[in-house]
Parts: C-alpha cells; sequence; structure tokens
C-alpha cells in the first residue's frame, strides 16, 4: 500500500500525521524503525512495515474507505461479538468512528492510542455503556491492545477478535505451527476435528483452534521469514482463508486475493453473545496480539 507520498492533512510530530485514505481519515507513522497506516474508521490497522521488510500486513487492492463498510484486511477489530451471532456481524467496533486520544513516540517506536465509547446508535445496537480503547505500539515489532470496559451499572457479555490479516508470498507455500491441534470447522457446522501439528493449505479454511500454543508461527519461504504471533486474553486463534471460490464472491477481494493472505487471529469466540465473557460493572478485560519477524 503506498501511503507515504499520500498528503498530510495534518502534522502532529516528527513520526505522526493525518492523511486521507478515500473518505477515511488515517494516522501514518514514519519511523526509522517501521512505517504503519491506522484507519480512525474501526480503529483498523492497514499496514505495519518494518524497515527493510515487506508489510506484514495484508489489505485488499479493491478495499473499499468509504468511511460506512468494514474495510477487508489490515486488523479489523471485531467487537462485541465475533462472527454472525448477532447483527452487524463481527459487531460495530469496525465500522464506528475512533478517537485518536494520544500518540507518543521515542527512539524504539511509536504509540497510538484510540478510543471509543457508548453512544446513542451504539446502545440501539447493543444496549450497553462501556469503554474501549485499542493501543498500538509499533517499533520493528507490533502490539495490538484491545481494552474494554464495563462502564454501565450492570454486568454484560461479549466475545472479540482482532482479525489479523498477514501478508504472505504464495499461501500454497506458507506453513504455520502452534495453532494446537483441535478446531472446530465452520465449514462443517462447527464440527470438532484433529489436525496436524503442520498446516499447509490446498483449500478453503474457516478453523476455530481451540487450544493455540504460543507463539503461533508462520513461515513464508516467498518472502523468506517466520511471522511469530502471541497472543494473550483470547480462548482461541481462528484461521481463515476464502480460497478462489470465496474471493470470487467478495466485491471487495480480488479474484486472486486470497493467493497472498492468511488471517491468523486473536480471538475471544463465543457461540452465542450469552456464552460470552462476562465483565462486571469497573471491570476491564485485554485481548492482544502481538506480530513480530523471526
Amino acid at each position: 500500500m503506498d501511503y507515504v507520498n499520500l498528503p498530510t492533512i495534518a502534522a502532529l510530530s516528527d513520526c505522526v500525521s493525518i492523511i486521507n485514505m478515500g473518505d477515511c481519515k488515517a494516522v501514518r507513522v514514519i519511523h526509522h524503525n517501521a512505517q504503519a497506516l491506522i484507519s480512525l474508521h474501526g480503529a483498523h490497522l492497514l499496514s505495519f512495515q518494518p524497515t527493510g521488510q515487506a508489510d506484514l500486513i495484508w489489505m485488499s487492492e479493491d478495499a473499499i474507505f468509504d468511511n460506512k463498510a468494514a474495510i477487508r484486511g489490515g486488523v479489523p477489530v471485531c467487537w462485541p461479538w465475533f462472527g454472525r451471532i448477532a447483527a452487524p456481524a463481527h459487531g460495530f467496533a469496525r465500522t464506528s468512528e475512533w478517537t485518536l486520544a494520544q500518540h507518543r513516540e521515542n527512539d524504539r517506536g511509536v504509540i497510538i492510542e484510540l478510543t471509543l465509547q457508548d453512544s446513542e446508535p451504539s446502545r440501539a445496537i447493543w444496549p450497553h455503556k462501556f469503554f474501549a480503547r485499542l493501543l498500538i505500539e509499533i517499533a520493528d515489532t507490533i502490539t495490538l491492545t484491545l481494552e474494554v470496559e464495563n462502564t454501565d451499572s450492570n454486568p454484560w457479555t461479549f466475545s472479540g477478535a482482532l482479525h489479523t490479516y498477514l501478508n504472505v508470498g504464495d499461501i500454497t507455500q506458507t506453513t504455520v505451527t502452534g495453532m494446537g491441534p483441535t478446531y472446530q470447522d465452520s465449514l462443517q457446522q462447527g464440527k470438532v476435528c484433529t489436525g496436524n501439528e503442520e498446516l499447509m493449505l490446498t483449500d478453503t479454511i474457516d478453523r476455530v483452534y481451540t487450544a493455540p500454543v504460543s507463539p503461533i508461527v508462520l513461515f513464508d519461504p516467498v518472502l523468506d521469514r517466520h511471522i511469530e504471533v502471541r497472543n494473550q486474553g483470547d480462548n482461541s486463534a481462528v484461521l481463515w482463508n476464502p480460497w478462489q471460490q470465496g474471493a470470487k464472491a467478495m466485491a471487495d477481494m480480488h479474484d486472486t486475493g486470497y493467493q497472498t493472505m492468511l488471517c491468523i487471529e486473536s480471538t475471544l469466540h463465543a457461540a452465542s453473545l450469552e456464552q460470552g465473557k462476562q465483565l462486571v460493572p469497573g471491570e476491564k478485560h485485554q485481548l492482544v496480539t502481538h506480530l513480530s519477524i523471526k
């Protein structure tokens, strides 16, 4: 994604500026250790490129930046639910306008903090009070921390995911380890299955791995790198690639887009909203994903 030379709307510091991505405002980070781009629409990480490396994050070349639709690729924030257990699918956080609360930088990197809280439109969808913040720590590695707090007077339950799309050279040559042996196969109505310790894709995958280890490691021989994914605050790791048939069915993904991406998601999975994680008033929970190249 070529965003470095796009016109600056506002320069916030030597490393941080605001630019337009279509109709979306985005935070651009240019630091000597890495570059990154985050849309305020959805608090959506669009790019993370350590110096000297190809982007770790995959973005669809047909992604829609209309400040309304969910953005295809990057790291969508799925909250206060994950999946189609309620409407809209994957919750409303990924299509809400977040606020840039603060940014800090030093010789190692840049920290961006985005926030979202309940509003009349959000309570019409999900009738609870909350405060959410996404902390994005950008250096030669990246850490995304979604912290949610119950600011209501009653308990509520939730699920969610940091729905990371990883950029790979060729999905048919990519292998993954550390996802664990047991998964629920969404292509077989959630059937519980057991798989191999190493995964290499030959077709569509949509799996909820229920006992992942840390790190999950993606080996990409084409780009000559191992990507380590370390998750916290999760109960599962979702792996997804729509393959050719799925890509063709999406207006915002090129027919060949599936060839260079794989989602490895830090997920709090639940079969329904009622079965999600409960937070009592004043309680917080953090969902984390950390990406690094080894």
